[in-house]
């Protein structure tokens, strides 16, 4: 199983996952275009994409999503709460998940967990393929008991590493949306996402990846600082997604 990373942050975010040459699409928050254009980049194959999964219904994770899956008739898998937001509980190839489920798509089993953020019904996967689990989780504002028990294990983690406290109180963002992002429903903090990494950080941690980082309030020095304190040296293994670039693929 191999993943890599087409755009991360708050104007688009997608995630593409292979696996004995087939392939799903985790969030899509890029025109059809734009997602088409990132897909050569990454010497991808559409044609071989055989599902596509929402976390939520926010424009930067769900843009594109239903225009990719008609082009290529595949389903699209989310909550109701998102289906409802997006008005597509109606169309042929929207299938519901709830919290808890377990879809079988292109050779990997994909399991859905529920996340804290101000979103209808949000939820973030954790995919299985070839004896290797792949964690993807953004966009929450606090952890629990169930996400840090639900990516237990993973060979790859890409995790949020939002925003840094200090640099959101002096930002320009008015404080309102300083304190969405910063609330139990909002967006984990550098800090936050090390101590995810430090309850389920083990020997057979592949790959690391950091996304979802607020380009007005962090700064990758301080996402390897924070994850310093649990990681050390290995810190400086993470890779920091960027908005405006594809990553490199990461084999598991």
């Amino acid at each position: 199983m191999r993943y890599v990373s087409l755009g991360s942050g708050s104007k688009g975010n997608s995630t593409l996952i292979e696996h004995n040459n087939r392939s799903l699409l985790i969030d899509c928050g890029f025109s059809r275009k734009n997602l088409l254009v990132r897909l050569q980049q990454a010497q991808a194959d559409g044609h071989q994409l055989e599902g596509l999964l929402v976390t939520h219904e926010h424009s930067d994770h769900a843009k594109g999503a239903m225009a990719v899956c008609e082009l290529f008739d595949i389903p699209l898998y989310c909550s109701a709460g998102t289906a409802i937001h997006m008005k597509w509980t109606d169309h042929r190839l929207w299938n519901r998940l709830n919290c808890g489920d377990q879809v079988d798509l292109a050779g990997m089993k994909v399991g859905a967990i529920t996340v804290p953020h101000d979103a209808r019904e949000p939820l973030q996967f954790v995919v299985e393929g070839g004896n290797r689990k792949l964690g993807v989780l953004s966009d929450l504002g606090s952890l629990t008991r169930r996400i840090v028990d639900a990516y237990q294990g993973c060979h790859g983690l890409q995790l949020e590493a939002n925003h840094d406290p200090d640099m959101l109180k002096v930002g320009p963002y008015p404080p309102s949306l300083q304190k969405r992002v910063a609330g139990p429903y909002g967006h984990l903090s550098n800090a936050q996402c090390a101590e995810l990494i430090g309850q389920i950080h083990w020997s057979g941690v592949q790959h690391i990846t950091a996304g979802h980082i607020s380009e007005k309030n962090n700064h990758p020095e301080l996402v390897f600082g924070e994850l310093s304190k649990v990681l050390g040296h290995l810190a400086e293994q993470v890779e920091i997604l960027a908005q405006d670039d594809i990553s490199g693929w990461r084999e598991l």
